[in-house]
Order: C-alpha cells, then sequence, then structure tokens
C-alpha cells in the first residue's frame, strides 16, 4: 500500500513479461521483484505468455492478490522461421485484445515491462491513454545494437531495414515510458548518450535485484556433491552456468580453457546449453583437457548445491559488445557466496562493480594474460572471505526491498 494524505491504498499492477511462469512464488529477479509489491498489498495483474506447442488454453491463475493470465499464443521456440515470424508479430495484438478482455474493469495505476522484447510499445500505450497509468521500463537489453555488436544484423544494407525498423521501436519505447530502469551507471549513460532527446530525469538505476537466500553450502555438501558428479576436492574449482551462446564469446572461452590446461591446481565446470554449446564439446573431445567438465544441465537443487560447492563463479561476454551488459547470474553466484570472474567486453561495468566491492576480479574478454594473472590470485587468496563480501554486497545493494522503495519513491508513492 501506498500512504495519500494519510490514507493507505492499494495500487494495481499490471506486468507485462515474455517469460513463462505460472506463480509469483518462483524465484527470478522479476518475480522476487512482484512479490514485493504484493508485500506491500499491492493488486497485481501479470500477462505471461504459453506458446502453443505445449497444448495449453489460456487460463487466469490466482496466487493471493496476483492474478496471472496465462495466454496462449503462437510458437516463437522450437519452430521454423516462418512460424517465429508471424507468432512474433502477433505477441502485442494478443496482450492488448487480453487486457480488453481480461483486466476490462481494472483501472491500472503502473504498467511495470521489460526488454526484452521492445514490442509492447502499443500494448503499454493502450493501458496508459486507458487508465492515466504510469510506465516503468526495466531496461535489460539494449536492442537492436546489441544483435549489431554480434553481427547478426548491420546499419546498412538489406539487414540495415531491419536494424532501422527496430531502432525505431526502441526510440518509440523510450519516449511512452515515464521511467527508465537501467541495470547500471554504464547503461545509463549509453542510453542518454545515444539517445539524446530523452529526458535524463527519468532515467535512473534499477539494477537487477533478487530477495537473496543464503545458499551457500558446508563441507559435508560440498564433499558429497563434488564426489557425486567426480569433481576433484583437491582444486580450486571454477563455474560457469548459464546460456552458452554467441554473447557469450564462447571462442574466447574456449582459449581461456586451452590456455589452463596444464595447470594442475585448477578444474573448470560448465553447465549450460545454447548454439554455441557444441563448440565447447568439440573442444574438449578432441582435445581431451583432464581439467574441464561440460554438463549440459543438473537437476536444480544439484546445481544450486554445486555452485555453493564450488570456489569462483565465472561470467563471459564477447569483447565485441559496445553496449554495457549485465548477467543475472552474478547473483546467484553472489548468493552461494563465492567470488565472482567477471570476462567481459571493457564497456560493461559489471567487473568495475565486482572489483570495488572486493569480491572478485575483472579481465577484458580478450586478454589471456591478465586472466591468467586473476586465475593465479584467485589460487592465493581467501575465497570464503570474498564470497562472504558478495553476499553482504547483495543483501545491502541488489536487494528486492531496496528495489521497490526505489521504484514507490521515483513514481511518487510515498514509502509505507
Amino acid at each position: 500500500m501506498v500512504n495519500f494524505g494519510g490514507k493507505k491504498l492499494s495500487m494495481n499492477i499490471l506486468f507485462l513479461t515474455l517469460l513463462d511462469f505460472n506463480t509469483i512464488y518462483e524465484r527470478n529477479i522479476y518475480t522476487d521483484l512482484l512479490r514485493e509489491f504484493a508485500k506491500h498489498g499491492h493488486n497485481l495483474y501479470v500477462i505471461s505468455p504459453v506458446e502453443r506447442r505445449k497444448k495449453q488454453n489460456t487460463e487466469l491463475i490466482k496466487n493471493d492478490n496476483a492474478k496471472i493470465l496465462k495466454l496462449k499464443i503462437g510458437n516463437t521456440q522450437k519452430t521454423n522461421i516462418i512460424e517465429k515470424g508471424i507468432s512474433t508479430l502477433s505477441i502485442e495484438p494478443q496482450f492488448i485484445n487480453a487486457i480488453k478482455k481480461y483486466f476490462s474493469n481494472v483501472k491500472f495505476d503502473l504498467v511495470l515491462y521489460s526488454t526484452p522484447p521492445i514490442t509492447f510499445c502499443n500494448a503499454v500505450r493502450f493501458v496508459k491513454k486507458r487508465d492515466g497509468a504510469k510506465t516503468y521500463l526495466l531496461l535489460k537489453d539494449i536492442f537492436p545494437q546489441n544483435a549489431v555488436d554480434l553481427g547478426m544484423i548491420s546499419k546498412t544494407g538489406i539487414k540495415g531495414l531491419l536494424y532501422k525498423y527496430f531502432r525505431k521501436k526502441e526510440k518509440k519505447l523510450y519516449r511512452l515510458s515515464d521511467f527508465i530502469g537501467c541495470m547500471s551507471q554504464a547503461n545509463v549513460n549509453y542510453v542518454l548518450k545515444h539517445n539524446p532527446e530523452v529526458d535524463s530525469s527519468k532515467v535512473e538505476i534499477c539494477p537487477n535485484c533478487i530477495d537473496p537466500i543464503d545458499m551457500s553450502v558446508d563441507y559435508e555438501t560440498r564433499v558429497q556433491i563434488r564426489k557425486k558428479y567426480c569433481i576433484p576436492l583437491d582444486k580450486t574449482v571454477f563455474v560457469y552456468g548459464g546460456n552458452l551462446g554467441k554473447p557469450q564469446g564462447i571462442d574466447f572461452m574456449i582459449k581461456c580453457l586451452h590456455t589452463q590446461e596444464q595447470n594442475e591446481n585448477v578444474f573448470f565446470l560448465i553447465v549450460g546449453d545454447g548454439t554455441e554449446y557444441n563448440k565447447v564439446y568439440n573442444y574438449i573431445h578432441y582435445c581431451k583437457p583432464n581439467n574441464v567438465c561440460l554438463m549440459k544441465r543438473l537437476p536444480k537443487e544439484d546445481y544450486d548445491k554445486m555452485v555453493g560447492a564450488c570456489d569462483v563463479g565465472m561470467i563471459f561476454l564477447d569483447h565485441r559488445f559496445t553496449i554495457p551488459n549485465f548477467p543475472s547470474r552474478l547473483l546467484s553466484y553472489m548468493q552461494a557466496k563465492i567470488p565472482v570472474l567477471a570476462v567481459t567486453d571493457p564497456n560493461t561495468d559489471i567487473g568495475e562493480i565486482i572489483v570495488n566491492g572486493g569480491f572478485g576480479w575483472w579481465c577484458e574478454s580478450k586478454s589471456i594474460e591478465t586472466l591468467g594473472k586473476a586465475i593465479t590470485e584467485s589460487l592465493n587468496i581467501d575465497t570464503k572471505a570474498m564470497g562472504e563480501k558478495a553476499f553482504k554486497y547483495l543483501d545491502e545493494i541488489w536487494n528486492v526491498k531496496k528495489q521497490y522503495a526505489d521504484i514507490a519513491e521515483s513514481i511518487g508513492w510515498i514509502k509505507d
């Protein structure tokens, strides 16, 4: 609730997302924030799509004071490019129709939405115009520039038409948003530099936040989970968990692993899947390094234990990025109380934050020498103490309670 003139009022909040979830009690950066709004007595309405291939009809699910509309849409994943294109273009009108059909009697006070995608403009505008709602963009991805950076589209030629189309959509979304919450200061600076027409007063830092849980493990669990998956007990274990795709700069990751093959003090665990998975698999298959293990996936409970049983978490980003990124997997490492080695482009300020916070290292994702020095340093330092610093930073700075308070203050709600 918010306090207006001594009266406590519950606000109606609409969250638009492409994330497929059935309850706000799942744990991720979005559901944690929604739960925080719910804890303060607000009414939550969510549109979360479910693809046709899952054979589920549209349904409205109630979670306490949250209503989640599971909206049936076309297939955008695991399908051919034509169906994906048609389904993607159909999402926005489907969202608008769903708002009209299921939430016609709800007057929304706030619309929350994130990127990706950048194609919610008309749906956001519809609610803003109908209800006079305030609009808050959670900017998690700067598209289409990220695709340009990785060579997926270009600013000229035929592919340039795609760039111009999506760039127009991006600018439209910025204009429509009353507030733009960026993940870090580097993101704020980038948005303002490349979009000078945007009012700087509405662009602010709104980092990835969670409701922190201590996910560290005791010595017995550490030994047990390492033995279960044949991870050595006597080596410093570096873990990478997450997507193995173009944004991660997998070629450099493989180069890093290759240069450490003769280092008998370290072991690398890679857990993930993606478009570049086969590159990592082929490297291991043909080079047969003794200190690298690749797994596509682990049961969630085992994965959480495994992260806590490792010594250092790793983040990789392609060096070609000109836009700042902020991978949310950082938060899972911090919850597990392990320090972080960030291997990124120089435009991303995640490394600066990690180093200044005293809970890890940074090196540019084209410098093997700097990476080697960071790995050597990690062997001669108290990683447990650094992990404690990581969790403390998470709890104090990237706690969803603080994120809620900051958003409430920005949009003019008096904090209760």
